[in-house]
């Protein structure tokens, strides 16, 4: 007599989103393989019965991709292509009872913090002992370190507080042994992220600690790169820019969003900060750590923005020349407090505010790009794409920054691995060279 054979379940944790998102997944990763599931991380092939979205919420474009792509997977439940499907991370934190209504297809929601429960639906434990032992999606070489969850800021647009609740940050043992557990699976680098860096500490050292972190995670062996990600401007702890200058390890890099340079928008944004503070603060950086690269990211088209506070905020960028900028357009969202204010900037001037800033922001690029022709740079390669080895410098986070293009037909790389290049021509966001053979 034949027996039935009861096919393995098998997870398809798709991740929508931002870098702590990423992390999230990769905790989720983890705890199901250490339950004997068999996992893959946004997978084309359509051979897993279980679908675990992870979902942002961050802005409107963003909410749109998350409803999107949930909607998918419960036409393709409909369909009889998969058993189970499951929804977490900030869109659901934030929208758990609209979503149930409108998407009742989904067989359970969870918010940002309920990982244990949706590793009960899945009838798996949760392993204390897997703390710290997460299974990265990454390349081999680079991975996230978040280092606290949550965030106390009161900035008046964002959201985030309401989908990751207050700050709570990490010991520094337990980040030493995550970054130690990293570094034995072959990380060189690190980027250090958080809602909020520079608060790191001050609800379980009753100070602010990312100094003494980045002492102990530099003391790490294995990990030659740590980089730093948004930072809080107001009151920042400029001791960290003395350990920067100090250790090798701590990459000259600072990625440090400061939303806008007009006094009167930053006081509706909540911001803590006006431009002159801002101004002295970019002063001391540079002055501390010659050589420093700032990533910045500026927030157009805010209720009441005019084109004066604009021109303000460009005026800024073309003084401060920073190195690297993004631009976000203002998403009007509720239950924050900006959403007691009146939307007035259209959607057609919010687009072309963040067209005329990037534009600025090109040309100051381009010309600082323009300085590294003729000089030589150490560059970590993170991949092969067509007829070029790809990596990035010192002053580059992978995805978000510039990048450093060999030819791979006359030049020898490693994957993985750092090489010194000669750079000979500079586009806009990109360098071209060839490796300097020892």
């Amino acid at each position: 007599m034949k027996t039935k054979t009861l096919k393995q379940d098998k997870v398809n944790v798709i991740t929508l989103g931002c870098s702590k998102n990423l992390v999230d997944s990769e905790n989720i990763i983890t705890q199901l393989k250490g339950n004997d599931y068999e996992v893959v991380h946004d997978s084309n092939d359509e051979d897993a019965n279980i679908i675990i979205v992870n979902t942002c919420g961050f802005i409107d474009l963003a909410k749109e991709e998350s409803v999107n792509t949930i909607l998918q997977y419960a036409q393709v439940k409909n369909e009889g292509g998969i058993d189970k499907l499951y929804v977490t991370g900030c869109l659901s934190q934030r929208y758990k009872d609209d979503l149930e209504k409108e998407i009742p297809e989904v067989d359970a929601y969870f918010g940002t913090l309920e990982l244990p429960g949706l590793l009960a639906k899945l009838n798996a434990d949760y392993k204390h002992e897997l703390i710290g032992e997460r299974i990265t999606t990454t390349p081999q070489h680079y991975a996230y370190l978040k280092i606290s969850e949550g965030c106390n800021r009161t900035c008046s647009f964002c959201a985030i507080p309401l989908m990751r609740g207050k700050h709570i940050s990490k010991s520094i043992e337990d980040l030493v042994k995550e970054a130690q557990n990293l570094a034995r699976f072959g990380v060189k680098e690190l980027m250090l992220i958080a809602q909020e860096l520079t608060y790191y500490g001050l609800d379980i050292y009753k100070e602010r600690a990312l100094p003494r972190l980045l002492h102990a995670l530099a003391d790490v062996e294995g990990i030659e790169w740590i980089r730093l990600h948004y930072a809080y401007p107001s009151k920042f702890p400029v001791e960290v820019f003395d350990v920067m200058a100090e250790r090798k390890e701590i990459c000259n890099y600072l990625d440090i969003p400061l939303q806008h340079a007009n006094n009167g928008v930053l006081k509706r944004m909540r911001r803590q900060i006006t431009r002159e503070e801002t101004v002295e603060l970019v002063k001391i950086a540079r002055e501390k750590v010659p050589g420093l690269t700032l990533r910045t990211t500026m927030l157009v088209g805010f209720p009441g923005e005019t084109e004066e506070e604009f021109q303000d905020l460009c005026d800024f960028v073309e003084e401060m020349e920073f190195d690297r900028l993004g631009v976000f357009q203002y998403s009007h969202e509720e239950n924050t407090i900006a959403y007691e204010l009146v939307d007035d900037v259209s959607a057609e001037i919010k687009a072309e505010r963040a067209n005329r800033l990037m534009e600025i922001q090109q040309d100051i690029s381009l010309a600082k790009n323009q300085e590294w022709i003729g000089k030589t740079v150490r560059v970590l390669f993170d991949r092969k794409e067509g007829e070029f080895f790809v990596g990035r410098t010192e002053g580059d986070s992978p995805e978000v920054d510039n990048e450093v293009l060999v030819k791979a037909a006359d030049n020898y790389v490693r994957i993985c691995d750092f090489a010194d290049v000669k750079i000979n021509e500079a586009m806009d966001y990109d360098l071209y060279g060839d490796v300097v053979s020892e």
